[in-house]
């Protein structure tokens, strides 16, 4: 596959630039479906928008969706950062890690006792049948 240097135009400036073979190849490589559409002064500009610090996420172009609603379990007016689709709880943020504490200590929970399980009675180890069967081999 022979890659030459290709010349587009900038979408934001009109000007041309030049697509190098080295680039084309980079694109190829990463699975890039586009061609760029912007030379690297516009893509630098306009990537050190979003970058400025304290800059917020309308600043860079980006809009955030803060939508006023009730918490599901304690019925408190909250705002949470997406759209809420029918049928599904909205929690407000208190309410939300009260519920994922609550599930990863049963997690927790799950594996203590699995591992307490494995280990038989008064702590003593339970052997598996593939230990038994290599265990008696020794023995005969």
């Amino acid at each position: 596959m022979e890659l030459l240097d290709q010349l587009l135009t900038c979408a934001d400036c009109c000007g041309e630039f030049i697509f190098t073979a080295g680039e084309q190849l980079f694109f190829f490589d990463k699975q890039f479906k586009n061609d760029p559409k912007r030379c690297k002064p516009c893509k630098s500009r306009r990537a050190g928008a979003s970058l400025k610090p304290g800059a917020s996420p309308a600043a860079a172009g980006l809009s955030r969706t803060e939508t006023r609603t009730e918490c599901s379990e304690c019925g408190i007016e909250t705002t949470v950062p997406f759209k809420p689709t029918q049928g599904r709880p909205v929690l407000c943020r208190q309410c939300f890690q009260d519920k994922r504490a609550l599930s990863t200590g049963g997690l927790e929970a799950a594996a203590s006792t699995a591992q307490l399980a494995a280990s038989g009675p008064a702590g003593e180890r339970v052997m598996s049948g593939t230990e038994l069967m290599v265990g008696s081999a020794h023995q005969a």
